[in-house]
Parts: C-alpha cells; sequence; structure tokens
C-alpha cells in the first residue's frame, strides 16, 4: 500500500504537528536525532506524556522509542476516541497536549470525551481560555461545531497545576472547504482575566489597565473577571489576561499575559493589550497562533479550491507547510493580497483539498 511509506525526520522540533500528521495519513514516521547533542539526550517527560495520550486515543498505534530516547518511530492506528483521561506532567500546560489533539479529534471513530488534568495557563502554549475562546471557533468554520466544548473544571497555575479540563468533539464525515478572504474591520474586544490563590481585586486591576489602553480605539469592550475558588483554583497562585478581538466578519485575533514573580497585574495587562495590538496590525482573517491549524483544515477539505488570507507566516507554519508537502503532496498557492501595496503585508493562501472522508466513522 502506497500509503503505508515511512517518512522521516531529525530533531526534536515540530514534533507535535508531525505526530498529527502521520496519523492523519496513516504514514509512518520516524523522528531521530531527538536532542542528541544535549547534555539530557532524548524525549523529555511531556513528549513521552504526549506520545502515551496519543496511544490512548488511538486503536493499535505502535510506538517504539529508543533506549536513549533520542528516535522515535510511529506507526499510526485509527482514532477511536471516546472517553479518555491523561495527567499531563507538569513542564508544560495543558494547551501543549490539547493543541494536537484537537486537529484529529473531528476525525474519530467515536465523539471524544477528553479529561486533561495539570496546568491550564502558562507563558509557553495556549491557555485553555484561548482554546474555548478562540481555537473552537476556527474549527466551526470548517463545519465542526454542534457538541464541540471545551469545560474548564478546575484552574491550575505553574508550577503545581491542579487544574482540569474537558474537551468534547463531534465526528464529522468531511470538513467544508474554507473561503474566507474579507477580515472585515474589528467590532468587538473581549477578554478573560482570571487570579487563583492571589487577592481577587487582581482580576480588576487588569481589567481596568487593559481598558485604559483600548477604550481609545473601540466602545465594545467586555472583559470578564473569572473567579474560581476553593479546590477549583488549583493548587498555585497565578493570574492571566486573556483577550480577543472579533471583527464584522468574525476573524479573531487573541493574545494573553499570564503572571511571573515580581510584576504587577498592571504590567500583565500592558503586556496582553499591546500583544492583542500587535496581532490585529498583522492582519489577515486568522491570527498566527492558528495558521496551522486552519491550513490542515483546508488541506483536508473537499475537493475544492479553498481560500484564506492571513498574515507572514510565522517559522513553525512555514515548517508546517513543508510537512503538509511530504505527507500529503499538496502545496498552497501564496500569493501578495495587494501587490500594488509595499506596506502590506497579508498574503493570500490557496490550496485544493484532499477530499479527506474520515473512515474511521464508518467503522461505528
Amino acid at each position: 500500500m502506497e500509503s503505508r511509506t515511512s517518512v522521516n525526520f531529525s530533531g526534536h522540533q515540530y514534533l507535535r504537528q508531525r505526530l498529527v500528521l502521520s496519523i492523519l495519513t496513516g504514514k509512518h514516521v520516524r523522528i531521530d536525532k531527538i536532542r542528541s547533542e544535549d547534555k539530557d539526550p532524548g524525549l523529555r517527560d511531556y513528549e513521552v506524556s504526549l506520545l502515551r495520550l496519543l496511544e490512548k486515543v488511538t486503536n493499535g498505534s505502535v510506538i517504539e522509542i529508543s533506549v536513549t530516547g533520542t528516535a522515535v518511530l510511529l506507526k499510526p492506528g485509527v482514532v477511536s476516541g471516546g472517553p479518555v483521561t491523561h495527567d499531563c506532567p507538569l513542564s508544560r500546560s495543558i494547551g501543549y497536549f490539547l493543541e494536537p489533539l484537537i486537529m484529529i479529534a473531528p476525525f474519530s471513530k467515536k465523539p471524544f470525551q477528553l479529561t486533561l488534568r495539570g496546568i491550564t495557563t502558562d507563558d509557553n502554549d495556549l491557555s485553555v481560555d484561548l482554546i474555548r475562546t478562540v481555537t473552537l471557533p476556527h474549527l466551526q468554520l470548517f463545519g465542526i461545531s454542534d457538541g464541540l466544548e471545551l469545560r474548564i473544571k478546575r484552574r491550575g497555575a505553574p508550577p503545581e497545576g491542579g487544574g482540569e479540563v474537558q474537551f468534547l468533539c463531534p465526528i464529522v464525515k468531511e470538513v467544508k472547504t474554507l473561503n474566507f478572504v474579507d477580515p472585515g474591520k474589528i467590532k468587538r474586544i473581549r477578554g478573560i482575566a482570571h487570579a487563583v490563590r492571589v487577592n481577587p481585586q487582581f482580576s480588576n486591576r487588569m481589567i481596568d489597565a487593559s481598558r485604559s489602553v483600548l477604550n481609545r480605539f473601540i466602545p465594545d469592550i467586555y472583559l470578564y473577571s473569572d473567579v474560581y475558588k476553593g479546590d477549583e483554583s488549583g493548587k498555585s497562585p497565578g493570574y492571566a489576561l486573556s483577550l480577543l478581538a472579533e471583527s464584522t466578519t468574525s476573524a479573531i485575533h487573541c493574545s494573553e499575559a499570564v503572571s511571573t514573580p515580581g510584576e504587577t497585574p498592571e504590567d500583565i495587562a500592558l503586556l496582553a493589550t499591546r500583544a492583542l495590538l500587535s496581532e490585529i496590525r498583522h492582519g489577515g482573517c486568522v491570527d498566527r497562533k492558528h495558521q496551522s491549524l486552519v491550513l490542515l483544515m483546508m488541506i483536508l477539505g473537499s475537493e475544492d479550491i479553498g481560500q484564506c488570507r492571513m498574515g507572514e507566516p510565522s517559522v513553525r507554519t512555514i515548517q508546517f507547510l513543508r510537512d503538509i508537502k511530504i505527507f500529503f503532496g499538496s502545496v498552497f498557492n501564496i500569493t501578495p493580497v495587494d501587490p500594488t501595496d509595499s506596506s502590506n503585508t497579508e498574503l493570500l493562501y490557496s490550496c485544493l483539498g484532499t477530499g479527506y472522508v474520515n473512515v474511521n466513522r464508518s467503522l461505528a
């Protein structure tokens, strides 16, 4: 069978997206030289944990890790879904594990009911707030909506964590073709400020500081203070602010900032607010954190030309496009939106969908 060909990579970077592409295409993937030059070579605990989680949500996957941990081989099985519970290590937040699963969840045999425990918000990965308010609406662009939900049961700030989220995702036969070329104008800004195991006034201070900047631009601003008490607030103190700006055509741009020792809530709020304005300046219909998800769903769309307008690709997105070419053999046509205007860096990404059909579903 042609699809059973093997794909080889080197290095620890982009591990998640390569595992996802392997599971979706059914191609074996072998990744070697994982931190082979490092003082502490091999896979980290969170990477091993991700492999274990992928093993839980699939049926028949074979994962082989070398003795030194510097090489891994994945022979993917079918995505089975169903109820799964997983404890994430405290070295990375839940967002690290949830991002790749959101890419494969719609193509499983049974609807996902995934419970993840660990840190809900940190500096490295998307927080569960942004996944709930921004990532999931991006899936809805492709017709994945009924029963799509992320519930935040408990918050967990680093370093001790103690958070818990539940992710529910329906299954689809195939995804719709995307045609999203009008970014529209920003019409409203929403935000969630949360503070756990610290003075509850911190949320209000972040909201006031953020408003002091945003009120100059737009009147429709609603920043929500999310209060969690007792057990629901996890094991460590911390606070964060997540912001999202929505346009008239439902394009969403987002940013967030997380508390660090020695910084005031006002500093955190200004960091998040400036990051949001910078994200909006980059333009396009999809923000930089979600380029990969949208491009993947465009490739999986029906056999038709899909188009999306985005800002310049991030380094991760550029590598993702290369990986898509290796796994799917598909390439994107990327052209400037306005070739006559040199100050406009927005690009139009278009591709022919592969007509990917969820074969696991027909076995159900």
